[in-house]
C-alpha cells in the first residue's frame, strides 16, 4: 500500500500526472487485450478507498472515466463506489457509460450506482436534461408504472453493504482481496502467502477446498491444485457432480506431469458417466471427450496410443464436439502419427467454424 498512497499524494499534488495512470490499450504475447496502467491505476484507487477526501472529486472522476473501458472487475466497481460516495447527481451519465460498456456490466454493475445522490434527486434531474441518453436512463430507472425500481431504503441498505465490500480500513480486508491485489501487481510471491495465510486453519470442507483448487491451479501449482480436487470428490452429491470432478482431476493431474494419475482418473470419470442421464449430448460430455484427447497428445508410447484409441471410442458416442476439442483430436492424432486422422479432425474443425 506504500506506493499506492505515495501515488495518490502525488496525484493530488500534480493533477498533470493523471495521463500517467489512463487506459492504454496494449496486445500481450498471446494476443489478448489488457490496459498497460490497471495496476498502477489500481493502487491508486486502492489508496483512495482508505483515505478519500472531499476534494478528491475530480481525481475519482478521471479514474473512473478510465475504468469504462475495462468491463465488470473489481476496480470498476470500486470506482463507481468511491464516485458515487460523493453522490453528485450529473454523475449519473458516467456511472451509466460504465453500466453499458458490456454484457457483463449490464448484469452485474447494479443499477443503485446511478441512483446514489437519491432517488427523486436522479429521476427529477434526468427527467429535466436535453442529454442525449435521457430517454434510456429514466427507462432504465423506472418501472412500467413510472415508479422508481430502487426505494431510499434499498439504496440506503445497498451503500451500507458496499461501505463493507469496501471498507475504510485496510485491517478489515480479507486475505483473498489481498491475493487478489497481489496477482494483479504480478507478485506471486505475496499473493501465495496471503491464500496460504487464508487456508491456514480453514476446516477442509466444500467451500474451502473449491477456493483453494482454484487458486491453486491459477498460481500453476497444478499438484496441489489435484490434491485439493481428489479431498473436494468426497462431497461430491450427484452422479453429474462426481464425473466432472473426476475429469478436472484428471486435467490437473495432466498439467501437473502425473500423466498415470490423470488417465486413471478419466476411466472412473467414464465409469461414473453411466449414472449421468444424457451426458453424451452435454458440455460434460465434450470436456470429457476433450481431456481424453489432451492427455493422448501429452502422453508418449503405449500410454499415448491407448488413450488415442480411446478418445476416438468415446468421441463417436458424443454429438456436436466444438472446434477446441477437434484442435485437441487433431494434435493428439499427429503425436499418434496418424496424420490421416490428424487432417480429418482439422477439417471437421474448420467446418464448424465456418
Amino acid at each position: 500500500m506504500d506506493t499506492g498512497r505515495e501515488e495518490l499524494d502525488r496525484m493530488r499534488r500534480l493533477p498533470a500526472a493523471w495521463p500517467e495512470l489512463r487506459h492504454e490499450a496494449a496486445t500481450d504475447e498471446d494476443g489478448d487485450d489488457y490496459d498497460r496502467n490497471a495496476a498502477k491505476r489500481a493502487q491508486v484507487l486502492w489508496a483512495l478507498q482508505y483515505d478519500r477526501r472531499p476534494g478528491d472529486l475530480p481525481l475519482v472522476r478521471w479514474l473512473a472515466e478510465q475504468e469504462v473501458f475495462q468491463g465488470l472487475t473489481e476496480e470498476t466497481k470500486l470506482a463507481g463506489y468511491l464516485l458515487a460516495e460523493f453522490r453528485q447527481v450529473d454523475d449519473v451519465w458516467l456511472q451509466w457509460e460504465i453500466k453499458g460498456v458490456d454484457y457483463d456490466t449490464w448484469c452485474g454493475y447494479d443499477v443503485e450506482f446511478l441512483f446514489a445522490a437519491g432517488i427523486q434527486e436522479t429521476i427529477d434531474f434526468v427527467r429535466a436534461s436535453a442529454h442525449p441518453e435521457r430517454d434510456a436512463v429514466l427507462g432504465h430507472l423506472l418501472d412500467e408504472e413510472g415508479q422508481p425500481i430502487v426505494s431510499e431504503q434499498e439504496l440506503a441498505d445497498w451503500f451500507e453493504h458496499r461501505r463493507s465490500y469496501f471498507p475504510a480500513d485496510p485491517a478489515d480486508e480479507d486475505e483473498i482481496t489481498w491475493l487478489d491485489r497481489a496477482r494483479l501487481l504480478d507478485d506471486q510471491a505475496l499473493a501465495r502467502h496471503w491464500l496460504d495465510r487464508w487456508a491456514d486453519g480453514r476446516p477442509r470442507d466444500r467451500d474451502t477446498l473449491t477456493l483453494l483448487r482454484h487458486r491453486l491451479a491459477e498460481f500453476g501449482s497444478y499438484a496441489e491444485a489435484a490434491a485439493a480436487q481428489r479431498e473436494l470428490l468426497a462431497f461430491t452429491r450427484t452422479a453429474w457432480e462426481s464425473a466432472a470432478g473426476w475429469r478436472s482431476l484428471a486435467g490437473l493431474e495432466r498439467r501437473a506431469g502425473d500423466l498415470d494419475a490423470s488417465w486413471a482418473a478419466l476411466r472412473e470419470c467414464r465409469r461414473v458417466l453411466d449414472d449421468v442421464s444424457g451426458w453424451t449430448g452435454a458440455g460434460l460430455g465434450h470436456s470429457y471427450v476433450e481431456e481424453l484427447f489432451r492427455l493422448a497428445a501429452d502422453a508418449d508410447g503405449e500410454l499415448a496410443r491407448v488413450v488415442f484409441t480411446e478418445a476416438e471410442h468415446q468421441s463417436r458416442a458424443v454429438s456436436g464436439l466444438p472446434p477446441a476439442t477437434l484442435e485437441a483430436a487433431a494434435e493428439a492424432a499427429g503425436k499418434a502419427g496418424d496424420p490421416a486422422r490428424a487432417a480429418h479432425y482439422r477439417a471437421l474443425g474448420q467446418a464448424r467454424i465456418g
